[in-house]
């Protein structure tokens, strides 16, 4: 993978940058949808590309590795193949899946022992084998294994999950160094930081995964519960030690509000559910503030679903027509609502990249951020 910066803006720590795959280039900032099992939830492959102009999909190793299965995966010759991607991948290692299956699970030295949310059934991860599952499926970008902690979380207890993780970074880095791709082209490994919110932790752990010197890092353990505050400060810390000449990636973040504050702060890469889940239950996002289609006053407003034109549905569809598709619990609220959210979601993006270029960006996102989170 290569990484260069375009452009960094002059009154915060935007940063305008291009990220160069085997399986194509991606501008940054850039929102990554998500694509849990192979598939983001309700919408085809061709809409990502033609309708939201997606560049990289996220895919979840924990949730491939049980279903459909390695095996599945590798006979098709990997994930692109297999759900018909011809764009950059990203997996995560299974990681956050440790902090969210916290009642079928235990965390040793070793690795980790569950229980699959499906059948019960037992498997364990070690980091060697979470880099093992990745480079079956063949992600272009893949994540190192770690633990992340929950929110509120005990001073030492995120203290040893931090030094755990960095021993099994240790090991991931070994397991990666010493294998190769199984399908013919480069995979690029980032670490992840951790330490909760506590500064001391954030700014040790990211000086060590910095050591480390990969192509790419992460920040992981963030958006979990804690305050936006809170989670814009340990960003901040955390972007301060990390390279500035690196692709950094804020895990599991976030609302539209929290993408452009943390862009500020010199954060490049998001990916989060939130807008495919909460366009399946309803909720727009527009770039007046959010939208809960399901609401009596929708019913007669024959408007566009974002009157500055950031939707792909915006000529086709009015918020009468969603609002009754909602209401009568037709299939097609759900692919138009989760088809506007992200497409507002790479909008967004491709705003950012337009401002940071013409040197307008902090201007621009403080007057954003005052209406993305109003309710309409």
């Amino acid at each position: 993978m290569k990484f260069k910066l375009l452009k960094e803006d002059a009154h915060s720590k935007a940063r305008l940058g291009e990220m160069e795959t085997a399986h194509g280039k991606i501008k940054t900032p850039i929102f990554m949808p998500v694509g849990t099992a192979g598939t983001v939830k309700g919408i085809h492959q061709n809409e990502l590309i033609e309708d939201t102009l997606a560049q990289i999909i996220l895919g979840n190793t924990y949730h491939l590795y049980l279903r459909p299965g390695l095996d599945i995966i590798e006979g098709a010759g990997g994930l692109h193949k297999f759900i018909g991607w011809e764009k950059p991948l990203l997996t995560d290692s299974g990681g956050y899946q440790v902090y969210s299956l916290s009642d079928r699970r235990k965390i040793t030295e070793k690795g980790v022992k569950f229980q699959s949310h499906i059948d019960g059934s037992s498997h364990f991860f070690t980091p060697e084998y979470a880099i093992d599952i990745q480079r079956t499926i063949g992600a272009d970008i893949i994540m190192a294994f770690d633990e992340c902690t929950p929110f509120p979380c005990e001073y030492d207890y995120a203290k040893k999950s931090m030094h755990m993780t960095h021993r099994w970074l240790k090991r991931c880095c070994d397991r990666f160094d010493s294998t190769e791709s199984k399908y013919g082209y480069e995979q690029t490994f980032f670490p992840i930081v951790q330490g909760s919110v506590y500064k001391d932790l954030r700014l040790h752990s990211a000086e060590k995964i910095a050591s480390f010197e990969r192509d790419g890092n992460a920040i992981g353990g963030l958006s979990v519960g804690e305050p936006h505050d809170m989670m814009y400060e340990m960003t901040d810390i955390v972007c301060s030690v990390l390279p500035w000449d690196k692709p950094r990636y804020l895990m599991g973040v976030g609302t539209p509000s929290n993408l452009l504050e943390n862009i500020a702060l010199g954060v490049d890469m998001f990916d989060c559910v939130m807008p495919t889940r909460n366009a399946r239950n309803g909720m727009l996002f527009t770039s007046e503030g959010t939208i809960n289609m399901k609401n009596r006053k929708w019913a007669d407003d024959y408007s566009a679903l974002d009157p500055n034109g950031t939707s792909f549905v915006d000529n086709t569809y009015t918020k009468a027509y969603v609002r009754h598709l909602f209401a009568s619990n037709e299939l097609l609220a759900k692919q138009i609502a989760t088809l506007h959210n992200i497409r507002f979601y790479l909008w967004l993006m491709e705003q950012a990249q337009k401002q940071i270029e013409e040197g307008t960006f902090t201007a621009w996102k403080n007057q954003m951020v005052k209406k993305l989170d109003v309710r309409l």
